[in-house]
């Protein structure tokens, strides 16, 4: 079994960065792909960006190309969300999730493991 959890949500006004953090434990051989997802309130849970745990293939949310980062340690067994130019429309909670096979990286419901969640704000 695999435990996720992340770290370094914030405040940050417009313009902004920030970095979230998302540490694996337990069974991480197993891990075939990481992703981050965003919930804002009132809305479903939407695909930001993913990373193979192996290869390291990026792949992003077109809401997010160009600004945001993601990269993995896989020494640290963590992956990285960097955020940049952030917007007032980036605000929401942000999960880091964990998946074991190939298939669609941007379904949420591809991914069995999830963390808890941190608070990204982005004031205008």
């Amino acid at each position: 079994q695999v435990q996720l959890v992340e770290s370094g949500g914030g405040l940050v006004q417009a313009g902004g960065s920030l970095r979230l953090a998302c540490a694996a434990s337990g069974v991480t051989f197993s891990i075939y792909a990481m992703g981050w997802f965003r919930q804002a309130p009132g809305k479903e849970r939407e695909f930001v960006s993913a990373i193979s745990w192996s290869a390291g293939s990026t792949y992003y949310a077109d809401s997010v190309k160009g600004r945001f980062t993601i990269s993995r340690d896989k020494a640290k067994k963590t992956v990285y969300l960097q955020m940049n130019s952030l917007k007032p429309e980036d605000t929401a909670v942000y999960y880091c999730a964990a998946r074991y096979n190939s298939g669609s990286y941007y379904s949420h419901n591809q991914y069995p493991t999830w963390g808890q969640g941190t608070q990204v704000t982005v004031s205008s």
